[in-house]
């Protein structure tokens, strides 16, 4: 019974932080007539304001939103480009908010660059221990151990969460420090609705270590299996 209750309170701990961030975001899409524009409309506007001569606003895959500081590029999901809501002009000013500060040569910027490819090659590695631990036990002639298979991926998933985490700083500086000031300063969103901004900026900034968290909750259900 007690393992079952650990179990749980893992469960919760994953799960929460994603589920907040999802629900936090898709609460405040709804569409405002009373917004002075788009996300899209608002992320050239501060480009053009803050002197971002290299930077370019484009499109990418829904839930795909992300500055990409090695090509100068401020992505946008349709719903945030073509978007007036609270969300769209939130996660906009976020994104724009790496921009500035990665333009600007930052001190912060710097941990997206230095971290952020080892996540990748992490999650890859993660990947293919999942799927390829019996292969590359029978090449080593290693013996299979589901045991020690769960412990190598899970070790490997839990530094990919560590990676995010130690980004997080960069996240909360462009939500906080860059995209709230922005929008609490200009006539952006209305000053009643800066509350409702906070959280939006709150879950963009937890969005990758939400998402790294789920990742690790895949693995283990994979075993469970």
């Amino acid at each position: 019974m007690l393992w079952i209750l650990v179990v749980m309170l893992v469960v919760v701990l994953i799960v929460g932080p994603s589920a907040w961030v999802k629900f936090t975001l898709k609460r405040y899409a709804t569409e405002r007539s009373d917004l002075a524009g788009t996300g899209g409309e608002l992320a050239r506007h501060l480009v053009t304001r803050f002197e971002l001569e290299q930077v370019e606003v484009e499109s990418t895959q829904e839930g795909r939103d992300h500055f990409d500081f090695r090509h100068h590029a401020v992505r946008l999901s349709p719903s945030v480009m073509n978007g007036r809501s609270l969300t769209a002009v939130a996660v906009a000013a976020h994104e724009v908010g790496h921009a500035i500060a990665h333009e600007k040569q930052e001190s912060v910027s710097r941990l997206s660059s230095r971290y952020l490819p080892l996540g990748r090659i992490l999650q890859r590695i993660t990947g293919g221990l999942l799927v390829g631990w019996p292969v590359i036990s029978m090449v080593l002639h290693l013996p299979y151990a589901v045991a020690l298979h769960a412990l190598v991926v899970g070790l490997s998933g839990v530094l990919a969460v560590l990676v995010q985490v130690a980004i997080l700083p960069e996240e909360w500086d462009a939500s906080f420090n860059k995209a709230l000031p922005i929008l609490a300063q200009g006539d952006y969103v209305p000053k009643e609705d800066l509350p409702k901004v906070k959280r939006i900026l709150t879950a963009a900034a937890l969005t990758y270590v939400a998402a790294a968290l789920i990742k690790v909750l895949f693995v283990w259900r994979w075993f469970r299996r």
